[in-house]
């Protein structure tokens, strides 16, 4: 099992800048940051745009895949975060894994001024997002992509400089059925928190992903697709249990390999923020990871 992290954008660019260089040093197979304008309880203090921190995060590694968790239409448009994604891709060498989501009723919701929509119409856009998402990153330089939707449209829209990556990679967010269906439909990877609503407890989690794997099968079927094409990504946001030992985080995975999930996603253990852990232990969990061969 592949192991990433998610470093929050809740650090100025001096600390957070030996956050992503460690993260690649000592062997994790991803690092992710937010894309949200306002997550929680936080900021209290910095809170940063996502795709400048990648941006700047690409820079500053060498290997380590880097992407969103997850950006939604609650602010984005499908055509500029496609040309944002474009070149976060060029300007990372191909390591981006772009993350998608439908979006909730969270802090976001009402972020650019507008109504929370209803769970219909946050799917209904999502589908259109995807659309119109997927040509746009997955044409030829000189491709000009024009497709008008019910919410989204895109006029003459370039892909141009071309992605490095194809297809490129869409780790799409989904727990529900018509969700599940999206992911297999557009994407390279899903990626899913276990159940949408709390308690988030390491029970209820495993529970959820039970049920969720068995529906994206049938989505991936539904579609035509072989289900071990769609690669499986759990981000584990319990504040507890905190991982303390080797042998506990391989205790707390196993069932989650046994269901196909290969990649598990962890919190930095040393940031502003609800989360912890040891970072020696993040290290030796880091380090036993085989290089990804894809």
């Amino acid at each position: 099992m592949r192991v990433g992290l998610v470093i929050l954008p809740s650090d100025r660019w001096r600390e957070a800048r030996r956050q992503w260089e460690w993260a690649d040093d000592v062997g994790f197979a991803t690092a992710w940051t937010y894309d949200h304008i306002r997550w929680g309880g936080m900021p209290v203090g910095p809170w940063h745009a996502a795709v400048p921190v990648l941006a700047a995060a690409a820079a500053v590694t060498h290997r380590i895949r880097l992407g969103t968790l997850v950006a939604t239409p609650n602010f984005r448009h499908p055509v500029t975060l496609a040309r944002d994604a474009l070149s976060l891709d060029d300007v990372s060498d191909g390591r981006l894994d772009l993350g998608v989501g439908p979006g909730s009723e969270g802090p976001d919701a009402t972020a650019l001024g507008q109504r929370p929509w209803s769970v219909t119409e946050r799917m209904d856009r999502f589908g259109e997002f995807l659309h119109i998402l997927r040509a746009i990153l997955d044409g030829r330089a000189e491709t000009r992509t024009t497709i008008t939707g019910r919410y989204y449209a895109s006029d003459d829209a370039p892909s141009t400089p071309g992605a490095l990556q194809a297809p490129f990679p869409l780790t799409v967010a989904a727990g529900g059925r018509r969700g599940l269906g999206l992911a297999a439909q557009y994407g390279q990877q899903w990626v899913t928190i276990g159940p949408a609503a709390p308690p988030r407890t390491p029970a209820n989690i495993l529970t959820a992903v039970r049920r969720q794997t068995a529906l994206l099968d049938a989505a991936c079927d539904g579609h035509g697709r072989e289900p071990s094409t769609l690669r499986r990504v759990l981000l584990w946001t319990p504040v507890e249990t905190v991982i303390t030992s080797v042998g506990q985080f391989d205790e707390l995975v196993a069932p989650y390999e046994d269901l196909g999930i290969d990649q598990f996603v962890l919190h930095h253990p040393k940031q502003t923020g609800p989360y912890g852990g040891s970072v020696s232990v993040f290290e030796q969990i880091a380090a036993r990871q085989v290089p990804d061969a894809s």
